[in-house]
């Protein structure tokens, strides 16, 4: 018998039907707000979380992967491979973009052509997604 996230995580990405992910506290509110309401992804948002919000960036890398969630960070730390390697994750998505508005449109991106594969579609996949992403470069 496993941890009651591993027993239960298969479950839980059949029923939400949604993309499953796990945002980190760099990321703003109003993005996280967007990602709910405009393209029903399911979030957990660390700062919602007295335990998670100061939690170190390898807790949060664990905690997504242990919850079967993509991790979505601005932070650029998450790309050494050798801290954060790619098969012991979720999935990991840093974004860059220059404005709220570029971040939005890299969301919508990341819904239409990405996300909505499989419910952890990213699970030992890390991409950095920026303006100039091309979405077929980073097919397996």
């Amino acid at each position: 018998m496993g941890t009651l996230a591993s027993e239960l995580g298969p479950h839980a990405d059949r029923l939400s039907g949604q993309p499953r992910l796990y945002v980190d506290a760099n990321v703003p509110a109003g993005l996280v707000a967007f990602m709910r309401t405009r393209l029903q992804w399911d979030v957990l948002f660390v700062i919602e979380h007295d335990e998670l919000r100061r939690a170190r960036d390898g807790e949060h890398f664990r905690l997504a992967h242990q919850w079967r969630r993509t991790l979505i960070t601005f932070d650029r730390d998450y790309l050494d491979d050798d801290k954060f390697p790619p098969d012991a994750s979720g999935g990991v998505l840093v974004l860059t973009a220059p404005s709220e508005g570029g971040y939005i449109q890299l969301l919508k991106r990341l819904d239409a052509e990405l996300l909505r594969e499989d419910a952890v579609p990213l699970a030992g996949r890390k991409l950095h997604i920026h303006v100039d992403w091309s979405f077929d470069s980073d097919r397996s």
